[in-house]
Order: C-alpha cells, then structure tokens, then sequence
C-alpha cells in the first residue's frame, strides 16, 4: 500500500482539487461580470463521509434504532456544478455580484491553505513516524 492511498491523504488530496476546480470556476465568473446573460455558477460542496466509505472500503452500519443511518452518495467521484437561482440580474442579463464572487474566492482560498497545511502535516507525521525526519 502506497502512503498516498491512506483514506486521509486521499481526501485531502480530493478535497484540494475540489478547490482547485471551484477557483476555476470562480474566476470564470468574475471573467464574465459583464458578459450579457451570464450567470454565475458554483461547485458542490463534497460529501467527505461519502468519499471515506468508498475509499476506504468500509460503510456505515446502523447497529441500533437510535443511531442516525448514514448518507449512502454514489456518483462517478466528479464534482458536481451548482447554479444558484438567487440573483440580482442587471438590465443586460448578467447576474454576477462580483461582490459575492470575491468573498468566495476569498474563502476558497482559505480552505484550500487548510487543506494543503493537513496534508503536509500529515505527511511529516508519517515521516517521523518511519523515522524519516
């Protein structure tokens, strides 16, 4: 087993290109804040559980009544675009608040550092584990 298969580096391996992905996309719609009939679109956020369970090959299993079941997904692993019908929509056609935009690019940013600040210390984790450091 490679270290890059571990259920936690894969997810967070997953989850940094879901930002990467969603900066694209975010930057798509501040590239078109003043094309006519534009709309802005967003990523789904991914389900983390869902994506532990298959890659880690264990599932949830509801062992009695008062446990919460889990969320069964599916899906082919892609992420999946979101359109958001809320939009203040110029007399041009566009919807882009590049307000909005900015605070999500913003935020994307943020998670993203998170995300690869894990990831590293994960790996130094292992490192000093296997004596490595």
């Amino acid at each position: 087993m490679a270290v890059t298969d571990l259920p936690i580096l894969s997810m967070l391996r997953g989850r940094m290109q879901w930002h990467q992905e969603r900066q694209r996309m975010l930057a798509e719609n501040v590239s078109n804040s003043d094309t006519p009939g534009f709309r802005p679109s967003d990523l789904k956020e991914p389900d983390l559980r869902t994506a532990a369970a298959q890659t880690s090959g264990v599932t949830l299993v509801r062992s009695d009544a008062a446990h919460f079941g889990g969320s069964g997904g599916g899906g082919d692993g892609r992420f999946a675009s979101a359109r958001d019908g809320k939009f203040d929509v110029r007399p041009a056609g566009n919807a882009v608040s590049l307000e909005d935009q900015m605070m999500k690019v913003a935020q994307n940013q943020m998670d993203y550092q998170a995300a690869t600040a894990l990831y590293s210390r994960s790996l130094n984790l292992l490192k000093t584990a296997l004596g490595k450091r």
